[in-house]
């Protein structure tokens, strides 16, 4: 499963000194600045981190917003814009548009892009687990909970925070609403994919699989319509990827429903879901060729070559041909000319995001700390630097292809 999930870029960020000399009147306040810039860069470095565990990220995130908050929330606990939010000019990549960053002189910014890039680490690192040999079912519980964790994340940014920003996200941009909402629904429908492949591997009934499929292609289905009316250079391999899933996932609903046709006596209405199943398989495989073929940003999956597609090719084909017999011999049953229509409803699996919350505001920023930072001092801070000049793009951590297990956890 090494290469079953697309994953788009890390954002990329220009590097931050936080040396507000002259406006930091006290050995606390330079403490916090220092702090701020050591917690940044540690933070930065985990996200290539091959080695980095859930555990580590949520430390590293912890110990830097915990103090960026410091120049976000008004010490008094009041709605008023603290007075260190707009000192820092702040430049950060989007996932879609290469390495030429917004930027924002805003802390608010800072906080959410950076968020945004600790909720990417967490599908990159149930992509990474799920592509080991031989995954444990603790392993494949951590897929499924990293991948529900960074939904709570993304779904938090844009509740919450994203509306305070001053300047709102241009058209295309992580920040604005269509991408975000698309990287949420996303990280619902593969955490689905998970409980899926574990409702297959425990032979759940047919009639839980199918719809566990159905609601996960109708996620699918709706990321793919976020994304409609963005640029196609940007989105259109992320669209394939989504509508490649889509279909994949409604032919897992009509394999599996046609299965509980069969066993409810329903022989011809079964050979006619099994027949949509084939075609849905088909336009699968031809959207994985296209995906390949489209450029674009993020990894390039290859899900036509997972043993978890290539078995639903052949379950499909044996139920398919087991129902023709069946109606040869004992049914006779009339095959209906229309597809069954799917209304199926799952009552157990799916994903909701895990809800997701800052750490509480350091100790070190009381209130007396704060009253000796003074903007009229002049900070001789960080040029800001063009909005066009690119930011050298992360170097992630290759994803080397496994023996595929067919998503079997040991």
């Amino acid at each position: 499963m090494a290469h079953w999930f697309h994953k788009n870029p890390l954002k990329a960020t220009a590097p931050v000194s936080f040396n507000y000399y002259g406006v930091a009147g006290s050995p606390a306040a330079n403490k916090i600045c220092n702090d701020l810039r050591t917690t940044r860069a540690r933070l930065l470095d985990m996200f290539t981190d091959i080695t980095c565990t859930p555990e580590v990220m949520k430390n590293a995130t912890d110990a830097y917003f915990s103090l960026l908050q410091c120049f976000i929330v008004s010490p008094d606990g009041s709605t008023q814009d603290n007075k260190m939010r707009f000192i820092q000019n702040f430049r950060w990549t989007d996932t879609l548009q290469g390495n030429t960053p917004s930027a924002q002189q805003d802390m608010v910014f800072e906080l959410v892009s950076m968020a945004f890039n600790v909720a990417l680490w967490y599908t990159k690192f149930a992509s990474r687990l799920a592509g080991k040999e031989n995954i444990t079912e603790p392993e494949a519980k951590d897929v499924h909970r990293s991948l529900k964790v960074a939904a709570g994340i993304f779904m938090n940014l844009k509740e919450m925070h994203i509306p305070r920003l001053i300047t709102p996200a241009e058209k295309g941009r992580d920040l604005e609403p269509r991408v975000m909402d698309t990287y949420i629904i996303q990280c619902q429908a593969e955490a689905q994919e998970v409980t899926i492949a574990r409702a297959i591997e425990l032979k759940h009934k047919a009639t839980l699989i199918a719809a566990l499929a159905y609601e996960t292609a109708n996620f699918y289905q709706k990321a793919d319509h976020t994304l409609n009316t963005l640029e196609p250079e940007c989105s259109s391999k992320w669209r394939k990827y989504l509508q490649l899933k889509q279909h994949f996932y409604m032919a897992y609903a009509y394999c599996y429903h046609g299965q509980t046709l069969l066993a409810g006596d329903k022989c011809g209405e079964a050979i006619r879901s099994l027949q949509e199943a084939e075609k849905c398989y088909a336009r699968a495989e031809s959207l994985c060729k296209e995906y390949r073929q489209t450029k674009g940003p993020g990894t390039t999956a290859k899900p036509s070559e997972q043993l978890f597609f290539i078995k639903l090719g052949g379950l499909i084909k044996n139920t398919l041909e087991k129902c023709q017999r069946e109606n040869g011999f004992i049914y006779f049953h009339k095959v209906p000319a229309e597809p069954p229509t799917l209304e199926l409803k799952a009552s157990y699996g799916l994903a909701e995001p895990v809800p997701f919350e800052l750490p509480p505001l350091r100790e070190q920023c009381t209130p007396e700390v704060y009253a000796t930072f003074d903007l009229t001092k002049g900070a001789k801070n960080d040029k800001a630097k063009p909005k066009d000049e690119e930011v050298k793009p992360m170097k992630e951590p290759d994803l080397k292809p496994q023996k595929d297990t067919g998503c079997s956890i040991s």
